[in-house]
C-alpha cells in the first residue's frame, strides 16, 4: 500500500499492527488475571495499564508486588525495564520530532514496542513521508494495539476477579516472563546476559527487599555488553591496501 495522503498513511499504519492483536490479546488478559491475583481490584487493575502501558514493566512491577517488595524498589525496578521506550525516543525523534507538541507528547505516551518497531521500518524504507503522513502511519499503528490493551485488561481483570484463590495462579507469571525473552535470544550477546542474570538472581535470592534482581540485572547488563565487545575484537580486520 503506497502512502501518499495522511489517510493512506494511517490505514498503513492500521493494517502493520494488525497482527499484533494476536499477542496483546492473550497477554493483556493474563495481566488482568494476574493483577488480582496479586492483590488488585479492577479499577486499580485497570489504571495500571491506562497510567503505565508498558506490559513488560506492569508484569515486573506486579511480580514485585507479589513478593511484597516495598514501592520504590517496585518503581525502580519497573522504571529500569522500560529505559528502553527513552532509546526509542531518541530514534523517532529525528523524523517526527517537528510535529506539534500536542502530537509528540501523545506519541511518547503511545510509544510501545509495536508502534516504535513498525514505524522505525516505515521511515526507514519511505524516508519521503512528510510529517503529517509519519504522525498518520503512527497512529494508525497504535489504534489497534492500545485500546485492546486496555479493554481486555479490564476483561482479564474482570475473570480474575471470580477466580478463588485457591486456584493459585502464582505459576503463570514466571511462565510468562519466559513466554516474553525466549525470541530476544538473537545473539550470544543475549545468551549470556540471560545466563549471568539468572545465575546471579539465584545466588543473590536471600537479599531483602528483592533487591537481588536489580543486581541480577546489572550484572546481566555489563556481561552482554562485555560480550559483545569481546566479539568485536575477535572480528577479522580488513585494512585497507595500500594504493599502488
Amino acid at each position: 500500500m503506497a502512502i501518499t495522503t495522511t489517510k493512506s498513511a494511517f490505514r498503513k499504519g492500521l493494517a502493520d499492527a494488525a497482527p499484533f492483536v494476536l499477542v496483546i490479546i492473550p497477554f493483556a488478559s493474563l495481566f488482568g488475571i494476574l493483577a488480582t491475583e496479586a492483590g488488585l481490584n479492577v479499577f486499580e487493575t485497570l489504571a495500571f495499564s491506562v497510567v503505565v502501558i508498558a506490559g513488560a514493566a506492569q508484569f515486573t512491577a506486579l511480580q514485585l508486588m507479589q513478593e511484597h517488595a516495598p514501592t520504590a524498589i517496585v518503581l525502580a525496578s519497573a522504571l529500569a525495564v522500560n529505559l528502553r521506550m527513552a532509546m526509542y525516543s531518541a530514534s523517532l525523534t529525528p523524523y517526527i520530532g517537528s510535529a506539534p507538541l500536542w502530537q509528540r507528547a501523545l506519541a511518547a505516551y503511545l510509544t510501545v514496542d509495536q508502534s516504535y518497531v513498525c514505524a522505525m521500518a516505515q521511515y526507514e524504507k519511505q524516508p519521503d513521508m512528510t510529517i503529517p503522513q509519519r504522525m498518520a502511519y503512527f497512529f494508525g499503528c497504535v489504534t489497534p494495539i492500545v485500546p485492546l490493551w486496555y479493554l481486555f485488561t479490564l476483561v482479564g481483570a474482570m475473570v480474575g476477579a471470580q477466580i478463588p484463590e485457591s486456584w493459585a495462579l502464582d505459576f503463570a507469571l514466571p511462565i510468562t516472563f519466559l513466554a516474553m525473552i525466549a525470541p530476544m535470544f538473537r545473539t550470544p550477546a543475549h545468551v549470556v546476559a540471560a545466563l549471568v542474570a539468572s545465575v546471579a538472581g539465584l545466588l543473590t535470592a536471600g537479599v531483602p527487599y528483592s533487591l537481588g534482581l536489580i543486581f541480577a540485572g546489572l550484572a546481566g547488563m555489563m556481561a552482554g555488553a562485555q560480550t559483545e565487545l569481546w566479539l568485536e575484537r575477535r572480528q577479522p580486520q580488513h585494512p585497507e591496501q595500500d594504493a599502488v
